[in-house]
Protein backbone atom coordinates (compact mmCIF):
# COMPACT_ATOMS: atom_id res chain seq x y z
CA UNK A 1 0.00 0.00 0.00
CA UNK A 2 1.65 3.51 -1.05
CA UNK A 3 0.78 6.16 2.23
CA UNK A 4 1.16 9.26 2.43
CA UNK A 5 2.70 11.49 5.59
CA UNK A 6 1.50 14.59 6.02
CA UNK A 7 1.30 17.60 8.73
CA UNK A 8 2.24 20.41 10.78
CA UNK A 9 5.15 19.38 12.45
CA UNK A 10 7.14 21.22 14.96
CA UNK A 11 10.78 20.41 12.98
CA UNK A 12 12.24 17.75 10.72
CA UNK A 13 12.95 15.39 14.00
CA UNK A 14 9.74 15.42 14.82
CA UNK A 15 8.29 14.25 11.06
CA UNK A 16 11.26 11.61 11.14
CA UNK A 17 10.16 10.10 14.46
CA UNK A 18 6.67 9.60 13.16
CA UNK A 19 7.95 8.23 10.12
CA UNK A 20 10.94 5.66 11.55
CA UNK A 21 7.83 4.36 14.05
CA UNK A 22 4.86 4.28 11.05
CA UNK A 23 7.47 2.72 8.91
CA UNK A 24 8.15 -0.09 11.65
CA UNK A 25 4.39 -0.54 12.23
CA UNK A 26 4.16 -1.15 8.59
CA UNK A 27 7.31 -1.98 7.31
CA UNK A 28 5.55 -3.29 3.89
CA UNK A 29 3.89 -0.15 2.95
CA UNK A 30 5.71 2.03 0.59
CA UNK A 31 5.54 5.88 2.39
CA UNK A 32 5.92 8.78 0.91
CA UNK A 33 6.81 12.09 3.41
CA UNK A 34 5.93 15.79 2.99
CA UNK A 35 8.78 17.68 3.39
CA UNK A 36 6.71 20.90 2.63
CA UNK A 37 7.09 20.93 -1.20
CA UNK A 38 5.33 24.32 -2.43
CA UNK A 39 3.89 22.68 -4.92
CA UNK A 40 3.51 19.10 -4.03
CA UNK A 41 3.30 16.14 -6.40
CA UNK A 42 2.17 12.65 -4.91
CA UNK A 43 2.15 9.59 -6.86
CA UNK A 44 -1.36 8.77 -8.08
CA UNK A 45 -1.02 5.40 -6.64
CA UNK A 46 -1.19 6.94 -2.73
CA UNK A 47 -4.30 4.82 -0.84
CA UNK A 48 -3.94 6.69 2.82
CA UNK A 49 -2.90 9.62 3.91
CA UNK A 50 -1.79 10.20 7.74
CA UNK A 51 -1.97 13.30 9.11
CA UNK A 52 -0.75 15.75 11.52
CA UNK A 53 -3.21 18.96 10.77
CA UNK A 54 -1.60 19.48 7.46
CA UNK A 55 -1.84 22.50 5.62
CA UNK A 56 -5.26 23.12 3.53
CA UNK A 57 -5.17 21.65 -0.38
CA UNK A 58 -2.60 19.37 0.90
CA UNK A 59 -4.76 16.43 0.17
CA UNK A 60 -5.72 17.11 -3.35
CA UNK A 61 -4.87 15.59 -6.49
CA UNK A 62 -5.09 11.77 -5.01
CA UNK A 63 -7.63 9.73 -7.06
CA UNK A 64 -7.25 6.65 -5.18
CA UNK A 65 -7.09 7.76 -1.75
CA UNK A 66 -9.66 5.51 0.21
CA UNK A 67 -8.38 7.03 4.18
CA UNK A 68 -7.76 9.67 5.74
CA UNK A 69 -6.21 8.99 8.94
CA UNK A 70 -5.53 11.58 12.07
CA UNK A 71 -2.33 11.78 14.13
CA UNK A 72 -4.62 13.48 16.58
CA UNK A 73 -7.53 13.34 18.81
CA UNK A 74 -8.51 16.40 17.63
CA UNK A 75 -10.12 16.85 14.29
CA UNK A 76 -11.45 20.16 14.17
CA UNK A 77 -8.78 21.51 12.24
CA UNK A 78 -8.85 19.04 9.75
CA UNK A 79 -12.16 19.39 9.31
CA UNK A 80 -11.86 22.88 8.66
CA UNK A 81 -9.84 22.24 5.31
CA UNK A 82 -12.61 23.00 2.55
CA UNK A 83 -10.21 20.98 -0.08
CA UNK A 84 -10.51 17.82 2.00
CA UNK A 85 -12.32 15.19 -0.42
CA UNK A 86 -15.94 14.50 0.74
CA UNK A 87 -16.00 10.79 -0.05
CA UNK A 88 -12.59 9.95 1.33
CA UNK A 89 -13.50 8.67 5.53
CA UNK A 90 -11.33 10.15 7.91
CA UNK A 91 -10.32 8.49 11.37
CA UNK A 92 -9.38 10.02 14.59
CA UNK A 93 -6.87 8.76 16.94
CA UNK A 94 -8.04 6.74 19.75
CA UNK A 95 -4.74 5.58 21.64
CA UNK A 96 -5.19 4.18 25.08
CA UNK A 97 -1.32 5.55 25.98
CA UNK A 98 -3.08 8.97 25.51
CA UNK A 99 -6.40 8.18 27.45
CA UNK A 100 -4.12 6.74 30.16
CA UNK A 101 -2.29 10.29 29.82
CA UNK A 102 -5.10 12.54 29.78
CA UNK A 103 -7.08 11.11 32.91
CA UNK A 104 -2.93 11.04 35.04
CA UNK A 105 -3.30 15.01 34.06
CA UNK A 106 -6.94 15.57 34.65
CA UNK A 107 -6.74 13.60 38.25
CA UNK A 108 -3.36 15.34 38.96
CA UNK A 109 -5.33 19.01 38.59
CA UNK A 110 -8.50 17.68 40.45
CA UNK A 111 -6.20 16.53 43.52
CA UNK A 112 -4.02 20.05 43.30
CA UNK A 113 -7.43 21.97 43.61
CA UNK A 114 -8.66 19.73 46.14
CA UNK A 115 -6.36 19.87 48.34
CA UNK A 116 -5.71 23.33 47.92
CA UNK A 117 -2.12 22.74 46.44
CA UNK A 118 -2.30 26.16 44.47
CA UNK A 119 -2.60 28.03 47.15
CA UNK A 120 0.80 26.62 49.20
CA UNK A 121 2.34 27.49 45.67
CA UNK A 122 1.79 30.88 46.09
CA UNK A 123 1.93 30.92 49.99
CA UNK A 124 5.52 29.57 49.56
CA UNK A 125 6.61 32.39 46.94
CA UNK A 126 4.94 34.24 49.49
CA UNK A 127 7.26 33.23 52.56
CA UNK A 128 3.76 32.47 54.12
CA UNK A 129 3.24 29.25 56.76
CA UNK A 130 -0.49 28.87 57.00
CA UNK A 131 -2.31 25.84 56.77
CA UNK A 132 -5.58 25.62 55.14
CA UNK A 133 -8.88 23.32 55.90
CA UNK A 134 -8.51 20.05 54.19
CA UNK A 135 -11.63 18.52 51.94
CA UNK A 136 -11.77 14.85 51.50
CA UNK A 137 -12.28 13.66 48.09
CA UNK A 138 -16.13 12.79 48.65
CA UNK A 139 -16.85 16.22 49.67
CA UNK A 140 -15.55 17.19 46.04
CA UNK A 141 -18.42 17.00 42.88
CA UNK A 142 -16.08 17.02 39.98
CA UNK A 143 -17.83 17.22 36.43
CA UNK A 144 -16.03 15.66 33.18
CA UNK A 145 -18.00 17.98 30.51
CA UNK A 146 -17.40 15.53 27.38
CA UNK A 147 -18.00 11.25 27.34
CA UNK A 148 -15.77 10.44 24.46
CA UNK A 149 -13.09 7.85 25.59
CA UNK A 150 -10.94 10.38 27.00
CA UNK A 151 -13.73 11.81 28.71
CA UNK A 152 -14.13 8.07 30.08
CA UNK A 153 -11.13 7.71 31.28
CA UNK A 154 -10.82 10.84 32.85
CA UNK A 155 -14.15 9.54 35.23
CA UNK A 156 -13.00 6.35 36.00
CA UNK A 157 -9.63 7.63 37.38
CA UNK A 158 -11.61 10.04 39.45
CA UNK A 159 -14.41 8.20 40.59
CA UNK A 160 -11.92 5.44 41.88
CA UNK A 161 -10.31 8.07 44.07
CA UNK A 162 -13.36 9.00 45.72
CA UNK A 163 -14.41 12.31 44.00
CA UNK A 164 -18.37 12.25 43.51
CA UNK A 165 -18.27 12.68 39.62
CA UNK A 166 -20.61 13.32 36.94
CA UNK A 167 -20.43 13.18 32.75
CA UNK A 168 -22.32 15.98 30.57
CA UNK A 169 -22.78 15.45 26.67
CA UNK A 170 -23.49 18.07 24.64
CA UNK A 171 -26.17 15.88 22.76
CA UNK A 172 -28.69 13.12 24.10
CA UNK A 173 -28.09 9.67 23.33
CA UNK A 174 -27.30 5.76 24.60
CA UNK A 175 -25.40 5.76 27.87
CA UNK A 176 -21.52 6.30 26.54
CA UNK A 177 -19.05 3.85 27.37
CA UNK A 178 -17.04 3.33 30.30
CA UNK A 179 -19.27 5.36 32.27
CA UNK A 180 -20.72 2.62 33.89
CA UNK A 181 -21.63 3.53 37.72
CA UNK A 182 -21.13 7.04 36.70
CA UNK A 183 -24.28 9.68 36.36
CA UNK A 184 -24.80 11.55 33.23
CA UNK A 185 -26.88 14.29 31.82
CA UNK A 186 -26.89 15.13 27.94
CA UNK A 187 -28.27 18.56 26.25
CA UNK A 188 -27.78 22.01 26.74
CA UNK A 189 -31.22 22.16 29.56
CA UNK A 190 -29.79 19.97 31.88
CA UNK A 191 -25.87 21.80 32.10
CA UNK A 192 -26.57 24.74 34.28
CA UNK A 193 -27.88 22.76 37.24
CA UNK A 194 -25.33 20.57 36.85
CA UNK A 195 -22.96 23.35 36.63
CA UNK A 196 -24.38 24.71 40.14
CA UNK A 197 -23.31 21.82 42.21
CA UNK A 198 -20.18 21.07 40.56
CA UNK A 199 -16.60 22.12 42.50
CA UNK A 200 -14.83 21.16 40.00
CA UNK A 201 -15.08 20.97 36.01
CA UNK A 202 -12.75 19.83 33.59
CA UNK A 203 -13.32 19.79 30.07
CA UNK A 204 -12.66 17.07 27.74
CA UNK A 205 -15.52 17.92 24.74
CA UNK A 206 -14.72 17.77 21.26
CA UNK A 207 -14.68 21.22 19.71
CA UNK A 208 -17.91 21.76 17.40
CA UNK A 209 -20.02 24.51 16.87
CA UNK A 210 -22.33 23.41 19.64
CA UNK A 211 -19.28 23.67 21.87
CA UNK A 212 -17.39 26.45 20.63
CA UNK A 213 -17.29 29.08 22.92
CA UNK A 214 -19.67 27.05 25.98
CA UNK A 215 -17.26 28.38 28.68
CA UNK A 216 -18.45 32.02 28.84
CA UNK A 217 -20.32 34.49 30.86
CA UNK A 218 -23.46 32.64 31.57
CA UNK A 219 -21.24 29.47 31.83
CA UNK A 220 -18.95 30.63 34.53
CA UNK A 221 -21.55 32.79 36.65
CA UNK A 222 -23.78 29.38 36.89
CA UNK A 223 -20.79 27.41 38.67
CA UNK A 224 -20.95 28.15 42.86
CA UNK A 225 -18.61 30.61 43.97
CA UNK A 226 -15.19 29.41 44.66
CA UNK A 227 -15.83 26.65 42.11
CA UNK A 228 -12.84 25.94 39.76
CA UNK A 229 -12.02 24.92 36.32
CA UNK A 230 -9.55 22.66 34.23
CA UNK A 231 -9.50 23.21 30.65
CA UNK A 232 -7.69 19.90 28.62
CA UNK A 233 -9.87 19.65 25.83
CA UNK A 234 -9.43 23.16 23.47
CA UNK A 235 -8.80 27.29 23.26
CA UNK A 236 -11.72 28.02 21.77
CA UNK A 237 -14.32 26.29 24.30
CA UNK A 238 -13.91 29.19 26.23
CA UNK A 239 -14.17 33.12 25.90
CA UNK A 240 -10.93 34.29 27.57
CA UNK A 241 -12.56 37.52 28.31
CA UNK A 242 -15.43 36.33 30.49
CA UNK A 243 -13.29 33.44 32.36
CA UNK A 244 -10.16 36.73 32.79
CA UNK A 245 -13.12 38.82 34.09
CA UNK A 246 -14.13 35.58 36.91
CA UNK A 247 -11.04 34.86 37.67
CA UNK A 248 -10.42 38.44 38.13
CA UNK A 249 -13.08 38.85 40.55
CA UNK A 250 -12.28 36.10 42.35
CA UNK A 251 -15.58 34.28 41.71
CA UNK A 252 -14.22 31.13 40.38
CA UNK A 253 -10.88 30.24 42.38
CA UNK A 254 -8.55 28.72 39.75
CA UNK A 255 -8.45 27.52 36.19
CA UNK A 256 -6.26 25.19 34.96
CA UNK A 257 -5.53 26.14 31.24
CA UNK A 258 -3.70 23.45 29.09
CA UNK A 259 -4.96 24.84 25.74
CA UNK A 260 -5.73 28.66 24.46
CA UNK A 261 -7.43 30.44 21.60
CA UNK A 262 -3.79 31.11 20.48
CA UNK A 263 -1.06 28.45 21.09
CA UNK A 264 2.03 29.41 21.59
CA UNK A 265 0.69 31.36 24.23
CA UNK A 266 1.26 34.98 23.39
CA UNK A 267 4.18 36.84 25.75
CA UNK A 268 2.61 39.57 27.51
CA UNK A 269 -0.82 37.44 27.90
CA UNK A 270 -2.55 37.72 31.33
CA UNK A 271 -2.85 33.83 31.85
CA UNK A 272 1.04 33.78 31.98
CA UNK A 273 1.16 35.74 35.32
CA UNK A 274 -1.99 35.76 36.63
CA UNK A 275 -2.36 34.68 40.48
CA UNK A 276 -5.51 32.16 39.68
CA UNK A 277 -4.09 30.24 36.30
CA UNK A 278 -1.95 27.10 36.52
CA UNK A 279 -0.56 27.05 32.59
CA UNK A 280 0.78 24.23 30.69
CA UNK A 281 2.10 24.31 27.35
CA UNK A 282 -1.04 21.87 25.56
CA UNK A 283 0.72 19.27 27.34
CA UNK A 284 -2.04 17.18 29.18
CA UNK A 285 -2.02 13.85 26.53
CA UNK A 286 1.04 14.03 24.27
CA UNK A 287 0.29 11.83 21.39
CA UNK A 288 3.11 8.47 22.04
CA UNK A 289 4.41 7.83 18.32
CA UNK A 290 5.05 4.28 19.63
CA UNK A 291 1.44 3.64 20.87
CA UNK A 292 -0.02 5.48 18.08
CA UNK A 293 2.11 4.19 15.16
CA UNK A 294 0.09 0.61 16.21
CA UNK A 295 -3.20 2.27 16.19
CA UNK A 296 -2.65 3.76 12.45
CA UNK A 297 -1.29 0.09 11.43
CA UNK A 298 -4.42 -1.61 13.36
CA UNK A 299 -6.42 0.94 11.12
CA UNK A 300 -4.52 0.71 7.45
CA UNK A 301 -4.13 -3.28 8.00
CA UNK A 302 -8.23 -2.85 8.14
CA UNK A 303 -8.41 -1.06 5.36
CA UNK A 304 -6.74 -3.23 3.54
CA UNK A 305 -8.23 -6.21 4.37
CA UNK A 306 -11.83 -4.69 3.64
CA UNK A 307 -12.94 -4.68 7.21
CA UNK A 308 -14.52 -1.42 9.03
CA UNK A 309 -12.08 1.47 10.13
CA UNK A 310 -12.28 2.03 13.57
CA UNK A 311 -12.79 5.52 15.31
CA UNK A 312 -14.29 6.78 11.76
CA UNK A 313 -15.75 10.62 12.24
CA UNK A 314 -18.70 11.14 11.83
CA UNK A 315 -18.22 14.90 9.84
CA UNK A 316 -21.40 16.51 10.50
CA UNK A 317 -21.00 16.12 13.89
CA UNK A 318 -17.45 17.50 13.52
CA UNK A 319 -15.83 14.31 15.29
Amino acid sequence: MDILLTGRWADDDECEVWRAALQAALPGARWTVDRGEAVPAWPRTIEAAVVANPPPGRLQGLPRLRLIQSLWAGVDRLLADQTLPVDVPIARMVDPAMNAAMAETALWAVLMLQRGFHHYAAQQRAGLWRQRPQRRADEVAVTVLGCGQMGAAAARRLAAQGFRVRGWRATPGRPPEGFEGIEVHAGPAALPALLADSDIVVNLLPLTPATRGLIDARFLAALPPGAALVNLARGAHGVEADLLAALDAGRLDHAVLDVFTQEPLPAGHPFWRHPRVTLLPHVAALTDARSAAAVVAANLQALAEGRPIAHRVDRARGY
